[in-house]
C-alpha cells in the first residue's frame, strides 16, 4: 500500500520527505531514469556558447573540440555518478550524508560554500532561461527587451523553477523525459540544417590549438558537471541498494554525454562563421540569427523548459542543502530563499554586467574549485563505508554517532580547507589570479583537478574518523555493511 504523502511517499503529487532516508519499502526508483535526469540536466543553449569559446578563445579546431566535448562529461558525470552510489546506501540527500564526514557542525562550512555557489548557478541558467524567452518574443512580436520586460521574464521563469522543484523528486522525472524526447527530435533538425548549410572548408581547415588550451577547454566544459556532484545522491536515494553500481555511473555519464557531445560541437561550427557568438552579451539570440524563424522559435522553447529544468534541479537540492544548515522550513519551502536570490542576482548580470561569457567562464572556474575539495573528502569516505546511520544523519546534537569531537571531523575539515587553497593557488579568473596560475597546472585550468587529488590524498592519509564515543555507526559494523559491487 503506498504511504501517505505527509510521510513523504515519492507517489505524492508534491514529495514532502526531507533529510530523512527513504525506507527500503519505498525505494521504487529505477536506473534507467537516471538518463533522462541528466540529459535534462543538461539542455541549455549555454552549451553552444562553450563550443563557440573553445574556438574563439582557446583557438581549438574541431577535433580537438571533439576530444573536449567527450572527455569533459565522461570525467565531470563520471564523478558525479561515482557520488550517486552513496544515494542508494544511504537513502538520503548528498549534503545530509556529508554529516558523516564532516561531522554535525563541520558540514555547514562545506555546506554552506555549496550552497552558495549555486545561487550563482541557478542565476546563470535563470538569465539564460529570460533571454530565451525574450528572443522568442523578438522572434515572433518584434517586442525588443527593455528593463520592465527583463524583470517580467526573469520573474516568470523564476516562478516556474520554483513550483517544479517544490513538487519534488515525480514532477521532475515525467518532465525530464519530455523533455530530452523533445529536445532530441529538435536538436538533430538543428543538426540537419547546419550541415546542409555550414562551409565545411572552414571548419576542417581551421589550425590545431595547443594542447594547454584543449585540457583547459576540458575543465571549462567538465565543471558545469562537476557542480552536480553534491547533488548526485539527492536522485539515487529512491533507487534499492542492490541497484547497480555499474548501472548508476553508466546511466550518468551516458545521459550527459548525450547532450554535451553534440551541443558543443553545434557551438563549434556556428562559432566558425560567427565568430563573436562567444562574446555576445546576450548568449541566446544569436540562435534566433543562425536559425530560420520554424526552426528557432520551437528549438528556443523547448531549450527554455530544459533550462528550467537544469534549475529546477539545482533548487531541489539547494532545499535540501538550506535543510542541512539549520533552515527549519519544509522542503518545498527551503527552495523559495534559491528563488529569490537567484532573480536579484539574475537581474543584476542582465542590466548592469557587461560580459555574460566573461562572467560565466570566470564563475564557473571557481565553483569547480569550490565543489572539488568536498569532492575528494566525500570520495575517500564512500571507499571506508558502504552504510550510514540514518539516525544519526538527522540527530544533530552530541549524542549523534556523528557527533566525532565538539561537532567536527577534523580530519575532513583539515583535507577540505587545504584543498580549497590548493585549488585557488592555482585558479586564474577575470578577476582573481592565484600565485601559482602561471604553473603547469595554472595554465592547463587544473585547478580543480588539484583541489580533488590534495583533498583525497590528504584525507585518506589522515587518522580515520571514528564515531563519538557510546555511538554507532553501520559502516564500523562488518555484519552491516553491503558489497560495494552492489
Amino acid at each position: 500500500m503506498p504511504a501517505e504523502p505527509a510521510d513523504g511517499a515519492v507517489d505524492a503529487a508534491i514529495e514532502t520527505r526531507g533529510l530523512e532516508p527513504v525506507p527500503d519499502a519505498e525505494r521504487d526508483g529505477r536506473v534507467r531514469e537516471l538518463v533522462p535526469t541528466w540529459v535534462a540536466a543538461n539542455i541549455s543553449v549555454l552549451l553552444l556558447t562553450m563550443g563557440a569559446g573553445l574556438v574563439i578563445f582557446n583557438k581549438l579546431n574541431i577535433w580537438q573540440v571533439l576530444v573536449v566535448a567527450i572527455a569533459a562529461p565522461v570525467v565531470s558525470y563520471g564523478l558525479v555518478g561515482l557520488i550517486s552510489i552513496a544515494g542508494k546506501r544511504g537513502g538520503a540527500p548528498g549534503m545530509a550524508l556529508s554529516r558523516a564526514v564532516f561531522g554535525q557542525r563541520g558540514n555547514l562550512f562545506p555546506g554552506a560554500l555549496i550552497w552558495v555557489a549555486r545561487w550563482g548557478w541557478e542565476t546563470i541558467n535563470a538569465v539564460s532561461g529570460a533571454y530565451a524567452v525574450l528572443t522568442v518574443l523578438d522572434l515572433l512580436f518584434g517586442v525588443r527587451k527593455n528593463t520592465p520586460l527583463i524583470v517580467v521574464t526573469l520573474l516568470f521563469f523564476v516562478t516556474c523553477t520554483f513550483v517544479v522543484s517544490g513538487l519534488g523528486i515525480n514532477a521532475l522525472r515525467v518532465c525530464s523525459k519530455w523533455s530530452t524526447y523533445l529536445f532530441g527530435g529538435f536538436s538533430v533538425l538543428v543538426l540537419g540544417y547546419l550541415v546542409a548549410t555550414t562551409d565545411w572548408s572552414d571548419v576542417f581547415g581551421k589550425p590545431a590549438g595547443s594542447t594547454a588550451m584543449m585540457i583547459a577547454g576540458i575543465g571549462t566544459i567538465a565543471a558545469g558537471g562537476i557542480s552536480w556532484v553534491p547533488s548526485g545522491p539527492d536522485f539515487t536515494r529512491y533507487l534499492p541498494r542492490t541497484a547497480s553500481s555499474r548501472g548508476v555511473v553508466g546511466a550518468t555519464i551516458g545521459g550527459a554525454s548525450v547532450v554535451v557531445l553534440p551541443m558543443v560541437l553545434m557551438g563549434a561550427v556556428m562559432a566558425v562563421g560567427t565568430p563573436d557568438l562567444a562574446t555576445a552579451q546576450d548568449p541566446v539570440s544569436f540562435i534566433g540569427e543562425l536559425l530560420p524563424t520554424w526552426l528557432a522559435v520551437p528549438y528556443l522553447l523547448i531549450a527554455l523548459v530544459g533550462m528550467l529544468l537544469i534549475n529546477s534541479m539545482s533548487m531541489y537540492s539547494a532545499g535540501f542543502t538550506a535543510q542541512t544548515l539549520g533552515i527549519k522550513v519544509p522542503r518545498a519551502w527551503a527552495v523559495s530563499v534559491n528563488a529569490v536570490i537567484s532573480l536579484v542576482f539574475g537581474f543584476l548580470l542582465m542590466v548592469v554586467a557587461t560580459s555574460f561569457f566573461g562572467s560565466f567562464i570566470s564563475f564557473l572556474t571557481l565553483l569547480a574549485v569550490a565543489f572539488s575539495a568536498w569532492i575528494g573528502v566525500f570520495g575517500v569516505d564512500m571507499l571506508r563505508r558502504t552504510a550510514y546511520d540514518g539516525a544519526a544523519l538527522l540527530d544533530t546534537t552530541p549524542s549523534s554517532a556523528y557527533w566525532y569531537r565538539g561537532g567536527f571531523a577534523w580530519q575532513a575539515m583539515t583535507a577540505w580547507g587545504a584543498a580549497l587553497v590548493v585549488g585557488l593557488l592555482f585558479t586564474k579568473v577575470d578577476w582573481f589570479g592565484g600565485p601559482l596560475a602561471s604553473t603547469w597546472i595554472g595554465r592547463n585550468g587544473l585547478g580543480w583537478a588539484a583541489g580533488i587529488l590534495t583533498s583525497a590524498v590528504l584525507y585518506a592519509l589522515l587518522p580515520r574518523t571514528v564515531p563519538a564515543p557510546g555511538s554507532a555507526d553501520p559502516s564500523e559494523e562488518p555484519a552491516l555493511t553491503g558489497s560495494l559491487g552492489n
